[in-house]
C-alpha cells in the first residue's frame, strides 16, 4: 500500500504545490555486493539513509551489505555511519533516527565464490522476512569488478536465492555498468544472467539518467507544444551532447587502462542521453513504450564505416597541466597506468541517425578527463535564418541554440536574438535561463536516490533493456576495434586543464562547425 506524506518544508516554492511524496509500496530486503567498496561508502548508503530521512524507505526493509571484508555487523554499522556522516547531503547521521536504521542493517562476509557465504546470506535474509516484514521480496546490487557478475549470479541461484526459487515475494538484480567491455563480452554476460532472471528482474544502472534535468529531456519534448514541432531535420541544424570532467582516474588506473573513455562513458552514458534526445514520442509513459522508443532510434544509428573511423572519430591522452591552479600529472604518470599506455582518457564521435527525423543532421559526442571544467549539457544548434531582414545590424547573428545543462548548474538555457535598447537598431544574441535550484526551490537529490527507489518499486523506466545495450556496442565498435588495432604515436595529445585535443576540433571544422567551450 502507498502512503502519501506532505511535502517537506523547503518545498515551499509555488511551483511545487500541490506535489506529494510517495513511499515506496513494497517492503523488502536491498543486499549490496561489494558492501565495503568505495561506491558503497560514497553514493549508496548515504542513498539509503537520505531515503529513510525522506520517508521514502518502505517501513519494512532491511539492507545487507556482502563482501569479502571481515566486518562483524556492529563493525559495519559504524563503517557506513562514517560514509553518512561524510558523504550524505543531509550531513551528519543524528540519533535516535541512525539508530533505529542501523537495527535493520546487517553484513555477510565471504568470498563471492563461496557457496556456504551464500547460504548463510540466505539465512539472513529469512531472518529478515520474521523480523523486519520484508515479504520475501529481495533487490541484489551488484556494485563489483564486472568480472564478478556472472559469478554472484551463479552462486545465487545455487543457493536457492535465485528468482524462479522464490515463492513468497519478487526477486530483481541491479547490476552496475560497464555490462560487458565489448560486444562479445556483453553478450556472453547476458547469456549467464538471463540463466537465473528474466529481463524484466534486470536493471542495469546508468547514474546519468537518474539526474532530474536527464528526467526532464522527456518533459521538456513532450509537454510544451513549442518545441517538438521543431525538434526534427528541418529546424535542427546539429546536436552536441558533451561529459566533461576535470578529474583524472582518481586511483583507478588498473580499471580505466583496460576501458578509456570510449568504453567508460560514451556507450552507455552519452549514448543514453542521445537516446532520449532523438527517440520518437512514446505511445504512453509506461518503461516499455520509452524503451521501446530508445531501442528503435539507437537501432536507426548509422554504423561508421571501419575505414572512416579516423575521419569521424577523435582521440587524446592527457598530458601533465593545471586544473583550478594547481599542477596535476598526465595521465601515463597515473599510478597503476602502463607507461606507454594507448588508451583514450578523451573521445569525440560523429554519428548520424538515418530517419525521417534526423537524416543528415549529426551528433557530435564527447566525452574527456582533466578538461578545463566539469560539464555535462545537450546542445541543440538550429539552423541559420533563411533571410537576413535587417541588413548590417543583423550581421553575424549566433544561431538559436537550446541547452540542457545536466551538472553542475542543473537548468536549461534558451539563446536567441534581440535588439539592443537605443534608437537604432543593433541585434545581439542573448540568454534566457532556468535554474533547478532556484526555479523550485529545492537541490535535486542524487541520482542514486531516484534509481535504488525505483528499483524498489518495480519502476524500470529509468534502467537499461538488454537491446539498448547490445545496439550501443554496434555502434560503437567499430570504432573500439579501429583504436585498439591503430597505435597512436601523437599520445599524450592535449594538456591536463585545457580543450581536448586538436583532432576533436578538426572533426568539426570539417563539417563548417566548431565545438562550444568547455
Amino acid at each position: 500500500m502507498t502512503t502519501t506524506l506532505t511535502a517537506p518544508p523547503q518545498a515551499a516554492n509555488p511551483l511545487r504545490a500541490g506535489i506529494a511524496v510517495n513511499r515506496i509500496g513494497d517492503p523488502c530486503s536491498i543486499v549490496f555486493f561489494g558492501a565495503s567498496g568505495d561506491l558503497m561508502k560514497r553514493m549508496l548508503m548515504p542513498a539509503m539513509w537520505n531515503l529513510r530521512l525522506g520517508d521514502i524507505l518502505p517501513a519494512n526493509y532491511a539492507i545487507v551489505g556482502f563482501s569479502r571484508s571481515p566486518f562483524s555487523d556492529q563493525s559495519f554499522r559504524d563503517e557506513m555511519r562514517k560514509s553518512v556522516d561524510e558523504f550524505s547531503r543531509s550531513g551528519l547521521a543524528k540519533e535516535p533516527l541512525w539508530s533505529d536504521f542501523a537495527n535493520h542493517v546487517s553484513y555477510v562476509s565471504g568470498p563471492f565464490d563461496d557457496t556456504d557465504a551464500y547460504k548463510k546470506l540466505r539465512d539472513v535474509l529469512e531472518h529478515n522476512d520474521q523480523q523486519f516484514g520484508t515479504a520475501g521480496n529481495r533487490l541484489f546490487y551488484l556494485s563489483t569488478p564486472p568480472s564478478l557478475f556472472a559469478t554472484i549470479v551463479g552462486k545465487l541461484e545455487d543457493a536457492g536465492l535465485g528468482p524462479h526459487q522464490n515463492k513468497t515475494g519478487w526477486t530483481r538484480i541491479i547490476i552496475e555498468k560497464p555490462f560487458g567491455t565489448d560486444l562479445d563480452s556483453a553478450r556472453a554476460l547476458q547469456t549467464e544472467v538471463s540463466k537465473v532472471f528474466d529481463e524484466k528482474q534486470i536493471y542495469r544502472i546508468d547514474h546519468y539518467l537518474g539526474k532530474e534535468p536527464v528526467q526532464d529531456i522527456m518533459a521538456l519534448r513532450f509537454a510544451n507544444v513549442i518545441f517538438e514541432p521543431i525538434w526534427n531535420r528541418r529546424y535542427v541544424d546539429s546536436v552536441q551532447i558533451t561529459a566533461a570532467e576535470t578529474v583524472g582516474v582518481e586511483g583507478r588506473g588498473g580499471y580505466y587502462d583496460n576501458a578509456g573513455a570510449l568504453r567508460d562513458m560514451i556507450q552507455n552514458h552519452v549514448m543514453n542521453l542521445l537516446a532520449l534526445v532523438a527517440m520518437e514520442p512514446p505511445v504512453n509513459s509506461g518503461a516499455d513504450a520509452i524503451r521501446d522508443e530508445k531501442f528503435k532510434v539507437l537501432s536507426a544509428v548509422r554504423p561508421i564505416d571501419r575505414a572512416r573511423v579516423m575521419q569521424e572519430t577523435a582521440r587524446g591522452q592527457y598530458e601533465a597541466g593545471s586544473i583550478g591552479g594547481k599542477p596535476v600529472p598526465g595521465y601515463r604518470e597515473e599510478p597503476d597506468v602502463r607507461p606507454d599506455s594507448n588508451t583514450e582518457t578523451y573521445a569525440a564521435v560523429k554519428l548520424q541517425i538515418d530517419n525521417w527525423r534526423w537524416a543528415d543532421v549529426p551528433f557530435y559526442l564527447r566525452s574527456g578527463k582533466r578538461l578545463g571544467h566539469k560539464m555535462s549539457e545537450i546542445a541543440i544548434r538550429f539552423r541559420a535564418i533563411p533571410h537576413r531582414l535587417f541588413g548590417e545590424a543583423g550581421e553575424g547573428l549566433d544561431n538559436n541554440v537550446l541547452v540542457m545543462k545536466i551538472q553542475p548548474d542543473e537548468g536549461i538555457s534558451l539563446r536567441f536574438n534581440a535588439k539592443v535598447p537605443g534608437p537604432k537598431m543593433h541585434i545581439r544574441s542573448v540568454s534566457m535561463d532556468f535554474n533547478y535550484g532556484t526555479g523550485f526551490g529545492v537541490v535535486s537529490a542524487p541520482a542514486y536516490e531516484r534509481l535504488i527507489g525505483d528499483a524498489m518499486r518495480g519502476d524500470a523506466t529509468l534502467f537499461t533493456r538488454w537491446d539498448a545495450v547490445e545496439t550501443a556496442w554496434n555502434i560503437v565498435m567499430p570504432v573500439l576495434d579501429r583504436w585498439t588495432a591503430t597505435y597512436d604515436e601523437n599520445f599524450p595529445n592535449y594538456a591536463a586543464g585545457g580543450q581536448g585535443p586538436a583532432s576533436s576540433d578538426r572533426l568539426l571544422a570539417a563539417d563548417g562547425r566548431e565545438w562550444r567551450k568547455i
